[in-house]
């Protein structure tokens, strides 16, 4: 979204954002977690490319899950957040570290319910869902509405790696309900991320650690 304070460089901003919500029907709002993107198909795992399946030590729980899903995916392609490693935000409310946020059937990307159904089936958790405004007539009183759900914590209590306290969620994704093709994803999933979110540097995979999950953190303790 134009308004959105944190962008990376591979970010594209879809300044018609506002024409194109409108056009949908019905918006699903969801956390935006802050892991790493996993593609799960019949050939593998994938982070970021699609170029080779990736064997990174962060992923190692998820390729053995992989093994046993890989021969009823066929042709589809299960997209997820995989929070087994700590990045800028330490979750201290984790039961679970993948959490299922879409499917790709070849050139479709399934509906909002499809998507809750195979995650049901290969039972994965979806990413949380969140209550959002419909846009309506008026750009700056969604915007207002909008706004007032990104000071939110969050479903899994995050705190913040650098400072040690307690922070706001990474950031939302709105998409639309409906399927919808590959081709025209930019017209119907946006994303807001929150200011400076991303505090890693290029040294962060060879001092990355396990995210805890919620039962190992002391009770009380702030870090």
């Amino acid at each position: 979204m134009p308004f959105s304070p944190g962008t990376t460089s591979d970010d594209r901003i879809n300044a018609d954002y506002w024409r194109d919500l409108q056009a949908i029907p019905t918006l699903v709002y969801t956390e935006k977690l802050d892991g790493e993107n996993n593609c799960l198909n019949r050939y593998g795992v994938f982070a970021r490319s699609h170029a080779a399946p990736t064997q990174s030590a962060w992923t190692h729980k998820i390729r053995q899950r992989w093994q046993l899903l890989k021969n009823d995916l066929g042709d589809l392609e299960l997209f997820g957040e995989n929070l087994y490693a700590v990045h800028s935000i330490e979750y201290h409310g984790l039961e679970q570290d993948f959490f299922l946020f879409a499917v790709r059937c070849k050139e479709m990307w399934l509906s909002w319910e499809e998507v809750q159904f195979y995650a049901a089936l290969f039972d994965l958790p979806c990413v949380p869902q969140i209550n959002g405004p419909q846009p309506g007539a008026d750009e700056k009183a969604w915007q207002r509405t909008f706004l007032e759900l990104t000071h939110s914590r969050g479903a899994f209590d995050p705190w913040d790696t650098q400072t040690g306290q307690p922070c706001t969620q990474e950031g939302i994704v709105v998409r639309d309900a409906r399927a919808f093709p590959v081709d025209d994803f930019a017209h119907h999933v946006f994303k807001y991320v929150r200011k400076n979110h991303v505090k890693t540097t290029e040294h962060w995979k060879r001092n990355w650690r396990r995210a805890r999950l919620a039962h190992e953190f002391k009770y009380g303790e702030p870090s």
